[in-house]
């Protein structure tokens, strides 16, 4: 049986509703619409069969199959729902309060068993971030952050911990996707002098000072993000500081980390200088894709060694996207850039399509691997709210505009398991489509006045990089990088200049029973002759800089404009003393 279509659900000032996923694009029945501006959060389960909303009054939870209601809670103030892997447990989070008195507040994270109806159990959660417990995909281990601990529970039993990890000051951990062996990444900042570190525990094993599957300290880190793999064999952290000692970057300082399983850990090196904007995993969990750098930014393609696999060049982007299947990545310019994407297939690194969608703030894959939801939600952006339907081939499917005194506040895909669409053979022609594709608008460059009336030369601020491929060709060595080539062309040039000095200046043929007076004697016999071609040499070549620099444009100082004209006397004067020699 073929699967069902994934369905879009929609929050906005309209209410909340679902919409049947492509081709149709039509109101579902699975969710009566709920009108008004009172809903405050939504969310799926795992697997996508369960739902879940706060209508401003009641938590309610239905069944997507049967279009049923299962259950009804009274949290009107719950801002935050999940639920756990298995759809065994539902978390509702409410914002912490106290009593004008100072009295503690009431617990405000409720565990709740979707079968029953029960509360499992309730703890005081005072922090909206990280407020949601840490399921194992089997459900065998939860986990909470504590008081700098991370609390353990087994078979969901909150009523006792089975474990806790204690490590002086523990900020954050991230627990592994996957069934057992269970591993946990935790985060200690470092305090007085000591460095930042990030270490890898194999549950439960968490005592003695060898526990530790890997371990990697850093200094420069305010926060940290930690990514595992989908296979949990490695953990990549970015690193973090708020501000830039350097001044050179607004965005602070990241660096880019990765820590492996088996204690093997690695910076990863990146060619170009600036931000880390996004870093994200192939669901082969064997690349990853880096953006990073100042704009127009880089984005490549690393292997478990660290070493660059494709470099996608230079450009307008800040986000990177696997397909849920891992042989399509979208790279993405949105948030304060054109919302310019480039679709490209991973396994051949070929360009699929570049659509725009201007004024982006969301964008997610469908489960399908094969269409694109882009959207403009408020309060990122007020105005323009609405989402569009994408085919990877570029083709725009079904579009959507909120009315103008509207807002789009949240939209997107209904979730399905893994496996349950099959991976279909790339396209590389546009599908068809009844949507008209909007052409984006070309804003040209500012030109003064006294420029207009005359040809618009091609000048650029930043020069482009083109895409490249960075595996190494047989026989050859592992790619080198850009700093390794630069200081690879340095070497190359003074050989050069070296060979062409020993030949200027090369010895005249001496007896074989003689060889000192090969080192000591000059070309001309005259030093002082000697002397002075070489730095004649020197100067001559001092000006090629100087012309090469002007003919760029760079303008040049009056006593280098001078020396320029001094080149032809420079001339005659080095062939003059070459012949005389």
């Amino acid at each position: 049986m073929a699967p069902s279509t994934p369905l879009l659900t929609v929050r906005g000032s309209e209410g909340l509703y679902m919409v049947n996923g492509p081709p149709h694009f039509t109101e579902s029945t699975v969710l009566p619409r709920e009108s008004g501006k009172n809903c405050k959060v939504y969310t799926f389960s795992k697997d996508g069969t369960l739902f879940a909303w706060n209508n401003g009054e009641k938590v309610n939870i239905i069944s997507v199959t049967n279009k049923g209601l299962l259950h009804s809670f009274d949290l009107p103030k719950a801002v935050c729902l999940e639920f756990s892997p298995n759809n065994t447990v539902l978390a509702a989070w409410q914002p912490y309060t106290t009593s004008k008195d100072g009295t503690a507040g009431v617990p405000n994270l409720q565990l709740y068993d979707v079968k029953t109806g029960a509360c499992l159990k309730s703890f005081i959660q005072k922090k909206m971030q990280n407020w949601c417990p840490s399921w194992s995909d089997d459900e065998i281990i939860c986990a909470r952050n504590v008081n700098n601990e991370v609390h353990f529970f087994e078979n969901n039993n909150f009523n006792t911990i089975a474990n806790k990890l204690h490590l002086q000051k523990v900020n954050d951990f991230n627990l592994s996707p996957g069934s057992q062996p269970y591993k946990v990444a935790v985060y200690v900042p470092g305090s007085k002098g000591a460095p930042s570190f990030v270490r890898l525990y194999q549950y439960p094993n968490f005592a003695g000072p060898q526990a530790a599957l890997a371990n990697k300290s850093f200094f420069k880190a305010d926060k940290v993000t930690m990514l595992w793999n989908k296979k949990a064999t490695a953990v990549l952290v970015i690193a973090s500081t708020d501000v830039d000692k350097t001044g050179a970057s607004y965005y602070g300082e990241q660096t880019l980390h990765y820590i492996a399983t088996n204690g093997e850990s690695a910076v990863v090196q990146l060619p170009k200088n600036g931000p880390i904007y996004d870093v994200v995993w192939n669901s082969s969990s064997t690349e990853f894709c880096a953006v990073y750098g100042f704009m127009p930014a880089k984005a490549t393609v690393f292997n478990l060694k660290c070493d660059p696999v494709f470099d996608f060049g230079t450009g307008p982007r800040n986000a990177a996207y696997y397909s849920p299947h891992g042989h399509i990545l979208v790279l993405a310019g949105f948030g304060n850039l054109r919302g310019q994407m480039e679709v490209w297939d991973v396994k051949n690194y070929k360009l699929i399509s570049k659509p725009v969608a201007s004024d982006s703030t969301y964008f997610a894959w469908c489960p399908d691997g094969e269409h694109i939801l882009t959207a403009t939600c408020a309060p990122r952006l007020r105005v323009n709210n609405g989402y569009k339907i994408w085919h990877y081939t570029g083709s725009l499917l079904h579009k959507y505009d909120v009315p103008s005194n509207g807002e789009l506040w949240q939209v997107s895909w209904q979730p399905f398991l893994d496996g349950v669409f099959p991976a279909k053979t790339i396209k590389y022609q546009a599908v068809p489509s009844e949507v008209p594709s909007e052409e984006p608008k070309v804003a040209t460059a500012y030109r003064p006045p006294a420029l207009r009336n005359k040809p618009v030369t091609n000048s650029k601020l930043h020069e482009e990089e083109p895409p490249q491929n960075m595996k190494p060709h047989p026989g050859s060595d592992k790619p080198l990088s850009k700093t390794a080539l630069k200081n690879q062309r340095k070497h190359e040039a003074k050989k050069a200049a070296k060979q062409e000095a020993r030949s200027d200046l090369a010895p005249t043929p001496v007896p074989q029973s003689s060889p000192r007076n090969t080192i000591t004697q000059s070309a001309s016999g005259d030093p002082e002759v000697d002397k002075k071609i070489k730095n004649l040499k020197k100067k001559l070549k001092a000006i090629e800089q100087l012309k090469e620099q002007s003919a760029a444009g760079k303008q040049l100082e009056k006593n280098q404009l001078e020396k320029i004209q001094k080149e032809k006397a420079l001339l005659q004067e080095l062939e003059d003393l070459e012949l005389g020699i």
